[in-house]
């Protein structure tokens, strides 16, 4: 996790750091979100839009954590939510196989000049479901050892049950 260690560096600053967490639909940005602000699963609904929440690390350290909708036609929106971007998020279901090729192109198309040295964590999430892919064949598809010009980290995970995916973010942000 020490590939992180810039995000740490941001969040001595003033203002949380901005951290943008997207992937396709129905992978678990929300669960994952709301796992990490409330510490408890909940049901979620289809997110149009964005929704924004603030994770206090300790008593001087926060981030500010914005999951976006990940429908096809709000894909082109993520566009707008990267200017102040210290981390990006990329949530994969690791039980769809059928959409990681669809994933791999809206994490190729999100992956500009834009975020250029922004580091990157692929949470391949579902873990805990049959038939979930490994990291190493999620990391294949999605074409993330040819990123060599990026620090970038991929782990398995759980939103809805949250443990590992909390310990993950609070240590990628110290």
């Amino acid at each position: 996790m020490d590939k992180f260690l810039l995000l740490h560096e941001k969040c001595k600053s003033s203002r949380a750091p901005q951290v943008l967490i997207i992937g396709l639909d129905s992978s678990g940005k929300t669960t994952l979100l709301t796992h990490l602000l409330t510490g408890q699963p909940m049901a979620t609904s289809p997110t149009i839009g964005f929704n924004v929440g603030t994770l206090d690390l300790d008593k001087k350290h926060s981030l500010t954590l914005w999951d976006v909708g990940g429908q096809k036609a709000l894909r082109n929106n993520w566009k707008y939510y990267l200017d102040e971007v210290q981390a990006l998020v990329f949530v994969v279901d690791s039980t769809d196989k059928e959409r990681l090729p669809e994933a791999a192109k809206a994490l190729k198309h999100i992956l500009t000049d834009k975020v250029e040295g922004v580091p990157l964590m692929v949470l391949a999430n579902k873990k805990d479901l049959p038939n979930s892919m490994t990291i190493r064949e999620i990391a294949n598809q999605l074409n993330l050892p040819a990123l060599q010009d990026r620090r970038w980290e991929i782990q398995a995970c759980s939103a809805h049950r949250g443990l590992d995916s909390t310990r993950l973010l609070l240590l990628s942000a110290r």
